[in-house]
C-alpha cells in the first residue's frame, strides 16, 4: 500500500475530531439535531483550516443511511463513498480552474438530478471567490431558491470578493486560524500514532511555521520526519525550516542593553558565517521582543511552558519598558526595509545598530510641551537600561535659518541664541541635593521627569509656596484633575527636596511663567531672528529684487 501523507491520514472524519473550530461545529451540529438546514452555507478562512473538511462532514451528516445527524456513522457505504470521494451526489467543483459561466451551467443543469439512495445532493464550490461575474450571475437564481434536496456549500480564501449578493443568501461561518497550542496537541497525538518520538520546541516549531494552518503543520510534520530519520528534535526541525536559534537573539539584546557594539557585531558575524536567514531573525526578533513587552506589563500572562522564559523574564527586568517599544519599531521597520538593503546581513546590521545607537527622549526643560516625541542618541546606560548619573542633557545648539526661493539658495545664517534659557537639569539620580528658592521652571528642569509627567509639570506655573505646599496652577480642568500626573511630580520634588511636600492644584488664568510658555517665546525669538537674519542678507535682498519672490520657508535649525 503506498504512503498517506499526514494531511490526508488524519484528517477528521466527523465533528468530534475536528479541531480548532467549535463555534462552526456547534452551530452546525445544533442545525442538523434540530432538522433547521439552511439550503446554502459559506465557509471562509485561510488555508488549511477545515473547510473542505467541514463540508465533507455535512455532506455525510445529510447522508448518512442511519438518517440527518450530527453524528454520521461513517461505516456505512454513503459516508465511505463520500471520504473516498466517489460519492455521485457530492460534487466538489475547484473555481479557481473552473470558473467561467459554462462550467457553471453544467454543474446546476444536474442540480434537479440525484440517486434514489441519495437524500441531498451537495455541490460543494472551493475557492469560489475566483468565479467570474457571469458565473455568478447565473448562479443567484438557484442559490437562492434551489430545489429542495439541493444544498450549496460555498469555501473561499477571500470573502471580500465575493458579491453581496451571494453573500445574503449563504449563511456564513469565518473559520478560526489554529492557535499554537491546539496545533502542538494535535501534533502529539498525530506522532504519537505514528510511534515517533519528538521533542515538544521541535512541534512549537512546526507551530509557529504553520501560521495558523493544520494542514501545513502536518505536511511540515512529513518533512521533519524525513528530514530526521529518526527522533524529531528541535536542532533538526531548525535546519530544516532555517530558523534561527534564540540564543543569537538574546544575545544580540544583552549586548543592546549592555551598550556593547563589539559582541553584537561578533553575533552578527556569527550567524552571517552560519548563513542563517536574517529575514526570518527580523521576524524571530520582533516576536521576542513583544514577549518581553508583554512580560513587563503583564507578567502573570508569561506561561511557564513559554520557550525561553527565563531569559525572557530576564531581559524584561533587565531593559526600560520604552527602549523595548522603541526596539520592536526599530526592528518592524528595518524588515520592512529589508529589501531595500545591499544585502540581508548589512540591513540588518543596520538595524542591529540603530537599536545600539538610539533611545527614546525623555525630554527636558529646553523641550516645548507640546512637541512629539523624538530619537535621540543613547546616553551611556546602567545595567537597568536606565541613564547613568553621568549622562547629561546636551546643551542647545546654535540656531541656524534656512530660506528656500525660487531658483536659489541662501547661505545658512547663525543668528545670536536667545537669552531665556532654563537651566539645564541635573542627574536624575540625584536625592535630597537641593532647594527651592522659588524658581520653579529651574526646579522643573532638575527633576527626573519623563513623559507624561515633564508634559504636565511643563504646563503648570508657580503661585506660592508656603508650609510644604506647592500651590499651582494650569490652564484646563483636566489637568488640574490629572492626580497619577500630581503624585509622580509630588514623589519627584520630594525626593529632591528631602522632605514631605504637597500639591495643591487649581485652573486659573496663567501669567507665562510655566516652561511650556517660556519654551514657546524663546522659540518665537529665534523665528524673528531667523527671519530677520535672512531678511538682512545681501543675497537675499538681491534675489528678492530681482525674481521678485519672498523667502520662504524660514525656520531656525
Amino acid at each position: 500500500m503506498s504512503y498517506l501523507v499526514l494531511a490526508r491520514k488524519y484528517r477528521p472524519k466527523n465533528f468530534a475530531t475536528l479541531v480548532g473550530q467549535e463555534h462552526v461545529v456547534k452551530a452546525l451540529t445544533h442545525a442538523l439535531d434540530g432538522k433547521r438546514l439552511h439550503h446554502a452555507y459559506l465557509f471562509t478562512g485561510t488555508r488549511g483550516v477545515g473547510k473542505t473538511t467541514i463540508s465533507r462532514i455535512l455532506a455525510k451528516a445529510l447522508n448518512c443511511e442511519t438518517g440527518v445527524s450530527s453524528t454520521p456513522c461513517g461505516v456505512c457505504a454513503t459516508c465511505v463513498a463520500i471520504d473516498a470521494g466517489r460519492f455521485i451526489d457530492y460534487i466538489e467543483m475547484d473555481a479557481a480552474s473552473n470558473r467561467g459561466i459554462d462550467e457553471m451551467t453544467q454543474i446546476l443543469e444536474s442540480a434537479p438530478y440525484k440517486l434514489d439512495s441519495s437524500r441531498y445532493k451537495v455541490l460543494m464550490i472551493d475557492e469560489v471567490h475566483m468565479l467570474t461575474n457571469t458565473a455568478f450571475n447565473a448562479m443567484l437564481k438557484t442559490l437562492e431558491e434551489p430545489p429542495e434536496h439541493v444544498k450549496f456549500v460555498l469555501a473561499t480564501t477571500d470573502p471580500q470578493k465575493i458579491p453581496v449578493t451571494v453573500l445574503s443568501r449563504c449563511l456564513q461561518f469565518n473559520l478560526k486560524q489554529m492557535p499554537q497550542p491546539q496545533i502542538v496537541g494535535h501534533l502529539e497525538r498525530v506522532f504519537g500514532e505514528e510511534g515517533i518520538a519528538a521533542e515538544k520546541p521541535a512541534l512549537r516549531l512546526l507551530a509557529q511555521a504553520a501560521s495558523g494552518s493544520m494542514r501545513d503543520a502536518l505536511s511540515l510534520s512529513d518533512q521533519a520526519i524525513a528530514y530526521s530519520a529518526g527522533p524529531v528534535t528541535e536542532a533538526a526541525v531548525r535546519g530544516m525550516l532555517g530558523t534561527i536559534d534564540s540564543a543569537h537573539l538574546l544575545r544580540i539584546l544583552d549586548a543592546v542593553a549592555a551598550q556593547d557594539g563589539p559582541a553584537l557585531h561578533q553575533t552578527i558575524t556569527a550567524m552571517e558565517g552560519m548563513s542563517l536567514s536574517f529575514a526570518q531573525a527580523m521576524s524571530d526578533l520582533a516576536a521576542l521582543l513583544s514577549r518581553i513587552a508583554v512580560a513587563q506589563a503583564i507578567p502573570a500572562a508569561v506561561s511557564e511552558d513559554v520557550p525561553d522564559r527565563a531569559d525572557v523574564m530576564r531581559l524584561a527586568g533587565l531593559l526600560a519598558p520604552e527602549d523595548v517599544q522603541l526596539f520592536y519599531q526599530i526592528v518592524i521597520h528595518g524588515k520592512n526595509d529589508l529589501p531595500l538593503a545591499p544585502d540581508e546581513a548589512t540591513g540588518f546590521t543596520m538595524t542591529a545598530l540603530r537599536m545600539l545607537s538610539f533611545r527614546p527622549d525623555e525630554g527636558g526643560a529646553q523641550a516645548s510641551a507640546a512637541a512629539p516625541a523624538r530619537v535621540v542618541p543613547a546616553a551611556p546606560r546602567g545595567p537597568a537600561g536606565r541613564p547613568t548619573a553621568a549622562a547629561s542633557s546636551a546643551p542647545n545648539p546654535a540656531s541656524r535659518a534656512a530660506v528656500s526661493a525660487p531658483g536659489a539658495s541662501a547661505p545658512s545664517v547663525q543668528p545670536p541664541a536667545p537669552s531665556v534659557q532654563p537651566p539645564a537639569p541635573a542627574s536624575s539620580t540625584a536625592v535630597a541635593t537641593g532647594s527651592f528658592d522659588g524658581d520653579w521652571p529651574a526646579l522643573i528642569a532638575r527633576l527626573p521627569l519623563t513623559g507624561f509627567v515633564r508634559t504636565w509639570a511643563n504646563k503648570s506655573e508657580f503661585d506660592s509656596h508656603e508650609a510644604g505646599t506647592f500651590n499651582l496652577r494650569v490652564p484646563t480642568r483636566v489637568l488640574a484633575d490629572d492626580k497619577p500626573m500630581q503624585e509622580k511630580l509630588r514623589a519627584a520634588i520630594e525626593q529632591y527636596l528631602g522632605r514631605p511636600v504637597r500639591l495643591a492644584v487649581t485652573m486659573g488664568e496663567m501669567a507665562g511663567a510655566s516652561v511650556a510658555a517660556i519654551t514657546e517665546k524663546q522659540n518665537d525669538v529665534r523665528q524673528k531672528a531667523a527671519e530677520a537674519s535672512i531678511e538682512a542678507d545681501p543675497f537675499v535682498k538681491e534675489m528678492i529684487e530681482k525674481t521678485g519672490a519672498a523667502p520662504t520657508n524660514i525656520r531656525p535649525a
